[in-house]
């Protein structure tokens, strides 16, 4: 969400400047890629960019092409084949091996439903959307492009322009709300359906404000997390300590989660050094639907809290899983910016139901590629956190 943001604000100067614009959405990648489908990148007609749709390859030779879209006001779409080892053929030197379709759409303003309106209902709410995107892989065909969004609560913005496949695209984002995976719908002969599932930015509330909570906040600054510190203590829990967080806050443990917004891609990181107060946030929390609850400290110390909880019977055994103590990942972490990157790391796998393995003892592909991968990966994922217990 963070580059999605960063297109939005660039789109934003680019309207007051009186700026034509273009944005190139990788729609399809047959084999290996530094960017995934839905990696974007905004064009200005200056040739400013905002975004990225490969690790700086493709960029230039993008660039041109969006210009003339730009100029021609007519969506084009784009391949690029790095499986070729003769990479002169580009002029670039890629070693991706991997074919990139990228679908490049001119923006009109006027138009209601186009697709920067339609990224900008997406960071509207915090709540999970899926994005259709239409395209065609003859050479020289019409683009229908990037044309409907399903929100969570139901709402449907925007329609399919090609009739006839509007029972199978709708039952594709059941299936990809279902499973939180996007896809590729081929419908017919060479038209297919991009079919993009989209969550939230994550949103970390850190209970404590001491120093080691720093590196913690920026990192996750850095991915474009949403970060709340809160801490009873008026004197460390200030704006002025912590600029990247979005918000401060000065609070008793019982009071904390009546002051922040929870769901699916919210996460707790207790790091108060106190004791008591991690208790009863802990307390709180259990009262709650959560995804994620990191305890700094010895593994000692989140059996001793676990165990006061069972015996308060405010314990809930299916909350076991979501809760890490130590925190993080075992990187060899010491220093409090290798904590945080450790807290970090294990975060974003939780969420992602990823294991936190080396990707080199990865059989076949670093993504999850088709629905039964992604099944298989979610169902292994739930057995290795199921026997995750405090006994």
């Amino acid at each position: 969400m963070k580059e999605i943001r960063a297109i939005l604000d660039a789109y934003e100067r680019a309207q007051r400047d009186g700026k034509r614009t273009a944005l190139a959405t990788v729609v399809r990648v047959d084999g290996s890629s530094y960017r995934r489908p839905g990696a974007r990148m905004l064009v200005t007609d200056e040739g400013r960019l905002t975004g990225a749709i490969s690790g700086g390859c493709l960029e230039g030779d993008a660039l041109r092409k969006a210009l003339s879209v730009i100029m021609q006001q007519k969506p084009r779409l784009v391949t690029y084949d790095t499986t070729d080892e003769d990479d002169a053929k580009l002029g670039v030197g890629l070693g991706c091996h991997g074919i990139i379709h990228i679908l490049i759409e001119p923006i009109d303003d006027s138009i209601a439903d186009n697709p920067v309106h339609l990224l900008r209902r997406v960071l509207a709410q915090r709540q999970n959307a899926v994005l259709v995107t239409l395209f065609d892989m003859t050479p020289g065909a019409s683009q229908p492009g990037t044309c409907m969004l399903r929100l969570q609560n139901g709402q449907i913005i925007g329609k399919i322009p090609v009739s006839g496949f509007e029972q199978n695209i709708y039952k594709e984002i059941g299936l990809a709300t279902e499973l939180e995976v996007s896809r590729i719908l081929d419908m017919k002969e060479s038209t297919s359906a991009f079919i993009e599932f989209l969550q939230p930015d994550i949103s970390l509330v850190i209970a404590g404000a001491g120093n080691d909570i720093i590196p913690l906040v920026e990192m996750a600054s850095i991915l474009g997390w949403q970060v709340t510190v809160a801490d009873g203590r008026c004197d460390y829990a200030t704006p002025l300590r912590f600029p990247l967080a979005q918000s401060v806050i000065i609070s008793k443990p019982g009071n904390l989660l009546d002051q922040v917004q929870i769901d699916d891609q919210t996460v707790f990181v207790l790091m108060t050094h106190n004791y008591n107060y991690d208790l009863a946030l802990l307390r709180e929390l259990m009262k709650k639907t959560f995804a994620y609850a990191g305890i700094l400290g010895p593994k000692k110390k989140t059996e001793r809290l676990i165990s006061e909880l069972q015996q308060e019977g405010n314990w809930r055994e299916e909350s076991a899983a979501k809760i890490f103590g130590p925190v993080g990942l075992n990187i060899g972490a010491e220093t409090p910016e290798e904590i945080a990157l450790s807290i970090i790391a294990e975060i974003k796998a939780v969420l992602s139901k990823k294991d936190g393995g080396f990707l080199k003892n990865r059989q076949g592909s670093i993504h999850a590629g088709t629905w039964e991968e992604k099944q298989q990966e979610s169902f292994i994922f739930k057995e290795r956190s199921s026997s995750h217990s405090f006994e």
